[in-house]
């Protein structure tokens, strides 16, 4: 998988021509097309994850469009596309792409996000948020992102108690 955004620096798509390009060039250098500058040389990735955190855009949908096209290109070998939003419904930056249907994969984030991560005294809004997620996202799997420890996150762990009952 090659992760496009994270959460330094600005990126955006700034067009439908735009996500095209991007699409095109993220398939021959790094996915199963054909490039004579190809960064990672012969290796071909399975997918492309969204980790959009800065700046929300109305193109990331067609980039997501525009690379799920390529899986009829590749015989059996599937490009899969996922995302990791955070927790608040709908994500500011990835939430208008997840509507398009075609990710395989979106695994929530659910820490660090005091509205919706879980919280021993209110368990309300975490539930609820979880509820919109899997109603709303047409998604083929939705997971629940969250910290192995307490230590791994500034909030949102969840004791392994809790989180089973």
């Amino acid at each position: 998988m090659l992760l496009i955004g994270g959460g330094a620096g600005a990126y955006s798509i700034a067009s439908p021509d735009d996500a095209y390009q991007v699409a095109a060039y993220l398939w021959n250098n790094f996915l199963g097309g054909k490039s004579t500058s190809r960064p990672l040389g012969d290796a071909i990735l399975d997918g492309i994850d969204f980790d959009l955190e800065s700046g929300e855009g109305p193109y990331w949908g067609d980039l997501a469009k525009n690379l799920a096209r390529y899986n009829s290109n590749r015989g059996s070998k599937k490009v899969y596309l996922t995302a990791a939003p955070q927790c608040p419904f709908p994500d500011a930056c990835v939430g208008g792409a997840l509507k398009t249907g075609v990710f395989d994969y979106v695994w929530v984030q659910f820490y660090n996000n005091p509205p919706c991560q879980y919280n021993q005294e209110i368990v309300t809004s975490f539930q609820d948020s979880w509820k919109q997620w899997i109603s709303l996202i047409p998604a083929k799997k939705i997971f629940l992102g969250l910290p192995a420890a307490p230590d791994a996150a500034g909030s949102g762990f969840i004791p392994v108690g809790d989180l089973t009952s």
